[in-house]
């Protein structure tokens, strides 16, 4: 694998070029940069080279205050066991994983050559906690705030969603549920899927009867088919408002 320069002895991957801008960003630079991204594979060939694990412990405590400090601000009406599933939800390596992915940090995470030969750069684990070793790792550049930024770029969107569907319900069962007051048949949903196995793409379209009232995208099925009942919900709920504000016949009589 080609290499970039970067801070230390050694270099970076060359994938690593983008990122590695991001990060400077938010004051990760120099022997924290590159030690959130050494893979314990990586250190035991690199006497002297210190893991990224200790980051990553102290990353995933960061990304937990940060993602529950969010829905608690933002959500005043959640339940305490709702801010817990959400937060737990948000903060774990199904999530995570994708996320880390689309940053750019399989082309740059520090791998041994048993690793490395496989497929270590795709695994959901290592890719889920390099991206808590790099938050652990701006924290200690940026401090909070510069974490709380970094984190919400990243999760923000998919935490407001969830804590949505938390307070309102899942909308796969309340599309079912309207449908049912509607007389309609019970919805099905198409499935399309691209992209390489660690970094999968759903897109998901909500389908009653032969009508498609619905599509939604999501780094996971359930998340493209809630996307997909949710739009499909708010078309039926609109017909059904419009249908009771229509005049009836017998009341111009």
């Amino acid at each position: 694998m080609s290499r970039t320069k970067g801070a230390g002895d050694d270099s970076l991957p060359a994938g690593a070029n983008a990122l590695v801008e991001r990060l400077n960003r938010f004051g990760l630079e120099g022997e924290l940069l590159r030690q959130s991204l050494a893979h314990r594979s990586y250190c035991a060939e690199k006497p002297g080279q210190p893991s990224n694990e200790r980051l990553e412990l102290l990353g995933d405590a960061v990304v937990g205050l940060v993602i529950t400090d969010h829905l608690y601000h933002s959500f005043p009406d959640l339940t305490e066991g709702d801010l817990a599933r959400v937060k737990a939800q948000v903060v774990s390596t199904p999530t995570l994983a994708p996320v880390a992915a689309e940053l750019g940090l399989g082309e740059a995470i520090l791998l041994g050559k048993g690793e490395e030969s496989s497929g270590g750069r795709e695994k959901t684990s290592i890719l889920a906690d390099t991206l808590e070793a790099v938050i652990g790792a701006v924290y200690l550049a940026s401090g909070y705030a510069g974490a709380a930024d970094f984190v919400l770029s990243l999760l923000g969107d998919h935490a407001r969603e969830v804590a949505a569907e938390a307070r309102l319900g899942d909308p796969k069962n309340r599309l079912q549920e309207l449908a049912a007051q509607m007389h309609l048949d019970s919805p099905t949903y198409l499935m399309r899927e691209r992209g390489p196995d660690h970094a999968k793409h759903f897109t998901a379209e909500a389908v009653l009867g032969r009508e498609h009232l619905g599509t939604g995208e999501g780094r996971s099925k359930r998340d493209a088919e809630r996307r997909a009942a949710r739009e499909a919900f708010a078309v039926l709920r609109e017909r059904t408002l419009a249908a009771e504000t229509e005049p009836h016949p017998e009341a111009d009589a």
